[in-house]
Order: C-alpha cells, then structure tokens, then sequence
C-alpha cells in the first residue's frame, strides 16, 4: 500500500512518527508538509524525507492561510498525481479536496471539537472519506464521518510503550534537590484562537517570581517575549522537549496541546486560557482523571491560588503517576492501533462500525 501523510504542524510530525516508524510499508510512505515552527526541525533530526507544500512567512492574515490552502493544494494534487497513493492520511485542510479529485481515499485525524474548529471542519470533512478522533470528540453534524478510539492523539507518541523519557539529555539543567516548572506559550494565532487570552508577559513574570524559590523554571515560547525572559528559554534540541516535560514537577500554559501531552506523562498541569471548561477532550482528562486544570484568561488570581494548592502536596508527582496509570489503564496503544488501521484499510473501517470494542484488543492489561 502507498500512503501520502500530510503535517501541518509539529503536533502532527509527532503523532504520525511512530506510525512510520513502526509500519510494514514505510518504504511506500511519502511525507508531504506545510512548513510550521519546527516541523522541518524535527523531521530533519529524524532523518525523514518530505516534500515541502508551502513555506511560512510570519503571521499570516485569514486571507493569507486561505490563498496557502489554494497553493499547497495544487502542489498536493500534482504529489499525488505522481505518486499514485492508495490511501492519503493526515491532519492538513487539503488532503480531503485533493483525495476527492484524484479518487483517492483520505483519513482526517482530529482531536478539537467541530464547534471551535468549525471553517476547517466545513471545508474539509464534506470531502473526507472519515474522520480518526478520540470518542471524547465531538464532530457535530460530521458525527456520521468519525472512527471514535478510546484514547488521544498525545497517546500515539507518549504511551509509555512508545516513549522512553531520556534523563541523560535534560540531567545538566536539574537540580535533583529544586523542583522543575515549564511554562508554555502558544501564539494563539490560528482563525480558531480569534478572541482567545492566554498568559500575559505579566501574569508570566508573577509566576516567575513565585516559582523560582521553589526550583529552576524554563519557558518554551512560540510568540515573541521580551528580552528579560530569554535566560529562561528551554535549550534544548526539538526532540528532548518531552523528557524535560516527562522530568517537571508542572506544567503551566496557554497551549492545550502541551496540558494535553502533560496529563499523557502523569505531569500536573494548569491550563491558562480562555478555551477553559470548552475542549471535551481536555474536559475528559480533567473531570474523568483529574490530571489537567483549566482556568480562563480573567482568573489570574485563580492561577495563582490553584499553583500554591499544588506546592502544598508533599508526594504530587506520585499522586499524579497515580492517576495516569487509571488513564491508561482504561485507553488503548494508540499507535498500534492507527498502525492496523491503516494497514488493513478498509477493512478496518468495516470492523470498527460494526463492532467498536474491537479496538480493545489494543489495550495493554499490566502497564
């Protein structure tokens, strides 16, 4: 089988690695890219061939990221003219469009709910064959397209099965006997995060002031701070991001991505910003199992009191190991299962409508 697998974002590089990594066909694997951050990065320091659909240039207008779709989707639609795949998978706008022209099959994988993604969902889920997320999704009126599995996205990456945190590559920066704080700034740029307040280069400069007594604080930025935050910045290589993540005794942010990514190591983590209390993913992992908080963007004090609560907790990483292993415990090894999936397409479709707990054969019993 020849799959095209389009990235859009370093989120997307990380959930489809090990579904290369580990697939029979990866000879017959072709990566195609919108460049983003470090996705090219990342991929370089994997040693992964791709293709480059469109480059970013800085902040991008809605016009802007609309005239790119148009662009990178004639550049996606000769790829797959050429390449002639049997299935075309990813998390990129244009794979459903370009699928449907050249009668190829596409696989959407999303983990936001249709309502807060609502102009990507419009334009692209009508053309895709289906759509892979997470049951806790919603997909509104597209509902009718999911493959819902027990698990998250995150999960395909940071499953303990799939990860090994390495302490030899984040050990210089540790003071074994001073706790670890990771603060993370998104851009919150995208057409979805219009009206949407995270953490302001204030509120970061409190928390400063409140955890360094504690330990040794770094900061991973995607928007521009100012100058006086620069010795905080995270110095290492895209792909030790997650042991040091793995090693925090918190995690504080504006960014669902990276609470999501904390909750999956067991890392208590505090998400700072106005999609609080919307995302059903992140409500699942923080009703459910306790390993996330979400507080909005006009509750600073809210923040404070709620990182003070957890400085008082003597043994907080062993509670919130705790409560990770319920969570994995009741999930499925993602990354085994998108590797079937996608292999025994479309059989694999047929056996996950007719019988969705078919998936649990994925589940690892003595994790």
């Amino acid at each position: 089988m020849k799959i095209i697998i389009a990235l859009g974002h370093p989120a997307h590089f990380h959930l489809f690695k090990n579904l290369i990594f580990n697939s029979n066909n990866i000879a017959n694997i072709k990566i195609v890219i919108t460049d983003k951050d470090i996705l090219r990065n990342l991929l370089d320091e994997f040693k992964l061939p791709y293709e480059v659909l469109s480059f970013k240039k800085g902040d991008e207008t809605l016009y802007q990221k609309f005239k790119k779709i148009i662009t990178s989707s004639f550049a996606l639609y000769k790829i797959t003219k050429n390449f002639k795949p049997n299935l075309i998978i990813g998390s990129l706008t244009q794979i459903g469009l370009i699928g449907r022209l050249t009668r190829t099959h596409s696989l959407f994988f999303a983990e936001d709910d249709f309502k807060y993604t609502y102009l990507q969902g419009s334009i692209t889920y009508p053309f895709i064959n289906y759509v892979i997320s997470p049951e806790a999704t919603s997909l509104g009126i597209f509902d009718f397209k999911k493959i819902g599995y027990s698990g998250y996205q995150k999960l395909a990456y940071l499953h303990p099965l799939h990860f090994t945190p390495e302490y030899k590559d984040i050990e210089h920066l540790v003071d074994k006997d001073r706790k670890l704080f990771f603060i993370r700034l998104a851009n919150l740029k995208a057409y979805h995060d219009n009206g949407i307040y995270g953490l302001s280069d204030n509120n970061v400069e409190i928390l400063l002031k409140l955890l360094e007594p504690f330990g040794r604080v770094f900061i991973s930025a995607e928007r521009k701070i100012p100058q006086k935050f620069y010795k905080y910045l995270v110095p290492l290589k895209s792909n030790q991001i997650h042991s040091l993540l793995y090693f925090s005794d918190m995690f504080i942010g504006d960014s669902q991505s990276m609470a999501v990514e904390a909750s999956m190591l067991g890392v208590p983590s505090i998400r700072f910003n106005d999609f609080a209390g919307k995302i059903s993913v992140l409500e699942e992992l923080e009703h459910k199992y306790g390993l996330t908080y979400g507080i909005k963007a006009s509750e600073f004090n809210k923040l404070i009191c709620k990182v003070n609560e957890l400085l008082l907790i003597p043994n907080l990483r062993e509670v919130f190991q705790v409560r990770k292993q319920k969570m994995l415990l009741e999930k499925i090894d993602v990354t085994a299962f998108m590797v079937w999936l996608i292999e025994s397409y479309p059989k694999s479709i047929k056996i996950m409508k007719e019988n969705p707990d078919f998936q649990n054969i994925f589940k690892e019993k003595h994790l």
